[in-house]
């Protein structure tokens, strides 16, 4: 029998869920994909099937322990996942109520409106760190209790259960012995208080406002931490769960910036821009988020500050899936690289409102600068140019809350695109460093599981350097300043 020596981490995204078995130099080993389907079915509305969801990331645990040699060599599981999707399910049955709001899903933006119009957004953010919008998990969880009959009595009497998608995932592996969360994707619920302080309990205050019941609620944990041992029957034995973590706050891991002032960006199915504040609680008046970075069980936590791009990767698969504008993903960054220049034309791809800075849920996508000499090429490279021009404005908002970010570490499926990250580089004046592994947030979560199974230090992490490319700005100002100002009249019209 080998030894138990790899660490299986389940990175459960917006659109597929993953299985990847590191080593312990943190090399991945084996691993298993498989899409996970989303549905539409009104105007701003985003689901999934939670079991789906677990019946996928089941199978895809199974065969990359499989192809790492079998459950013997686990010695233990991280989680990643997509937050703020909101999850309500029956504590017998573990079966959702109904399907998963995704953290797109813009249907109670009224609701929001409301509470802003009644003036309760600063004391929110004094409180949690967020702004009041439908992107968090409270509203959705509210909606949920009133909308499916008979789930708030049912809540109220005890028989409900609410979690992100990690705290789904911990229920369903451990055979719904335990109902925890850590605080990363606590901080993302607008329930929660914006502390990394041991023992904080979620906020009074918020589930008064937003009416949810405290009996739903699961306990909350460090991101590094014990949350218990998968059910022996679902894999041949038991492993022990170690970590579990918000996707973007894995990818800060991830990319080792557990120094204060280090920051990652993410181009996934959104963008987020994440900087590591250290010890000290953000409170942004350029409505960024604050949020918790990481915190790890016996020592080593961190706040952070973050801007959310809603609309990135989905840019690339609405002009593949829906215009057929190209046949794949990579296909965007030879037609960009074609043109000498945009031809004037703009994408917003407000598809689900606009997010940092900006906070519009009521923002719906533009094409602008369209003429008869403008193809499909043109459309595709606005596609690809609006992720360099939203983080552009992430980073303006950063520099005005005094988090200067000076170096882009990137990450994630688009961050692949060659021309894309050298267009970046030049939108923004920063240098790009892109590693030859981009699978960051699950590398996020494995070190942390790691760091719980003694094989590594916080310190080591921190010092590491993953070998990359780096992409220096080279664009002269005056081209990027008329580019930056075709994108603000563009911007303006969509707000309009």
């Amino acid at each position: 029998m080998s030894a138990a020596d790899l660490i299986l981490v389940i990175d459960e995204g917006t659109t597929s869920t993953r299985a990847i078995v590191f080593d312990q130099s943190f090399a991945p080993v084996s691993q298993a994909q498989e899409e996970v389907s989303l549905t539409y079915p009104a105007d701003g509305w985003v689901e999934q099937d939670g079991e789906d969801i677990w019946q996928k990331t089941l199978a895809v645990c199974r065969t990359a322990i499989e192809a790492a040699g079998g459950v013997d060599r686990i010695a233990g599981i991280g989680i990643t996942n997509q937050r703020e999707t909101t999850l309500v399910w029956d504590r017998e049955t573990g079966i959702p109520i109904a399907p998963a709001i995704v953290w797109q899903d813009r249907r109670t933006a009224n609701v929001c409106a409301l509470l802003r119009e009644q003036g309760h957004e600063a004391a929110v953010q004094a409180e949690t760190g967020l702004l009041i919008d439908p992107y968090f998990s409270g509203t959705k969880v509210s909606w949920l209790l009133n909308q499916v009959e008979g789930a708030r009595a049912d809540a109220l009497a005890g028989k409900l259960a609410f979690g992100t998608v990690d705290a789904f995932l911990i229920w369903r592996l451990t055979g719904g012995r335990v109902h925890t969360t850590d605080v990363t994707n606590a901080s993302r619920t607008l329930l929660y208080p914006l502390s990394v302080e041991p023992g904080t309990r979620w906020s009074q205050n918020m589930l008064d406002l937003l009416d949810v019941p405290a009996s739903l609620l699961p306990e909350v944990k460090s991101s590094g931490a014990k949350f218990g041992e998968t059910d022996p029957d679902l894999f041949g034995r038991a492993i022990p769960i170690l970590s579990a973590i918000g996707d973007q706050q894995a990818a800060l891991v991830g990319q080792a910036c557990l120094s204060p002032g280090t920051a990652k960006i993410t181009y996934g199915t959104g963008a987020f821009l994440v900087a590591n504040t250290g010890y000290e609680r953000p409170a942004s008046a350029n409505r960024l988020l604050g949020t918790i970075g990481y915190s790890i069980e016996g020592g080593g936590e961190a706040y952070a500050i973050e801007g959310a791009i809603f609309n990135a990767g989905t840019v690339v698969q609405w002009l593949r899936d829906d215009l057929g504008l190209i046949s794949n993903a990579a296909e965007s960054e030879a037609r960009a690289a074609e043109l000498s220049d945009n031809g004037g034309v703009y994408l917003v791809p407000a598809f689900t409102g606009l997010g940092a800075p900006h906070w519009d849920a009521d923002a719906r996508g533009t094409i602008t600068g369209l003429t008869r000499g403008a193809g499909a090429d043109h459309i595709v490279r606005a596609g690809l140019e609006a992720a360099a021009y939203q983080t552009h404005d992430l980073l303006e908002a950063f520099a005005a809350d005094g988090a200067e970010v000076g170096l882009l570490r990137v990450d994630g499926g688009m961050a692949a695109n060659d021309w894309l990250m050298q267009f970046i580089a030049d939108i923004c004046g920063r240098p790009v460093e892109r590693p030859d592994f981009m699978e960051m947030t699950a590398l996020g979560a494995a070190a942390l599981a790691g760091m719980q199974l003694g094989c590594l230090s916080q310190e080591d992490w921190a010092a590491r350097r993953a070998p990359g490319r780096r992409f220096e700005p080279r664009m002269d100002s005056e081209t990027r300043g008329d580019l930056l100002a075709g994108w603000r009249r563009a911007l303006h019209q969509t707000l309009a």
